[in-house]
C-alpha cells in the first residue's frame, strides 16, 4: 500500500488543492475566495492568492491590480448580497494572521453589531514619543 501524500501544512493551500471542503464565493485562474469557516459575522468571506504567499509585500506586483480589484467586487457583493450597511476590509501581516497564507477578510458590518474594533488601546504621539521621529522611520525604511 502507497504511503499517503502528506496534507499541506497550510489550511488554505489544502483549500485550494480540493483537500479540505469551503464555500467557494468567486474563483479566478489565480485567486480564489470563500466564506470563513469561523466568520465574524455571517458572511465574512476570505480573498486569497492561489500560489502560497504569506505577506502583502510578498505579492507580486502584476496580480496588485488584480487583487485588489476582485477585492473591490467582493467588497460590494458582501455589502449588497447581505444588506449589510458596510463592511471591514482586513488583512493581517504575521501578527494575528491564524493561517501564514495572505488573505483579505471582508467583513460585513451594521450599525450597532456590537463590534469594537481599534477602540484600544490607543498610544497616542507625546513629547517622549514624537510623531516626526516615527514618521522619518518609516521614510527610510521605504523601498
Amino acid at each position: 500500500m502507497p504511503p499517503k501524500s502528506p496534507k499541506p501544512a497550510c489550511a488554505f493551500c489544502a483549500i485550494i488543492a480540493g483537500e479540505l471542503p469551503a464555500e467557494t464565493i468567486l474563483e479566478t485562474e489565480r485567486l480564489i475566495a470563500f466564506l470563513d469557516h469561523r466568520p465574524l459575522f455571517r458572511g465574512h468571506t476570505l480573498l486569497v492568492p492561489k500560489r502560497h504567499i504569506r505577506l502583502l509585500s510578498d505579492l507580486e506586483a502584476e496580480l496588485v491590480p488584480e487583487f485588489f480589484t476582485t477585492a473591490q467586487r467582493l467588497e460590494r457583493a458582501v455589502e449588497d448580497g447581505l444588506g449589510a450597511d458596510g463592511s471591514m476590509i482586513l488583512i493581517n501581516n504575521v501578527v494575528s494572521q491564524s493561517v501564514p497564507h495572505l488573505h483579505l477578510h471582508v467583513i460585513p458590518r451594521s450599525k450597532g453589531d456590537g463590534l469594537r474594533f481599534w477602540l484600544g488601546p490607543r498610544h497616542p504621539y507625546d513629547a517622549a514619543h514624537p510623531a516626526q521621529a516615527y514618521a522619518e522611520k518609516i521614510r527610510a525604511a521605504l523601498p
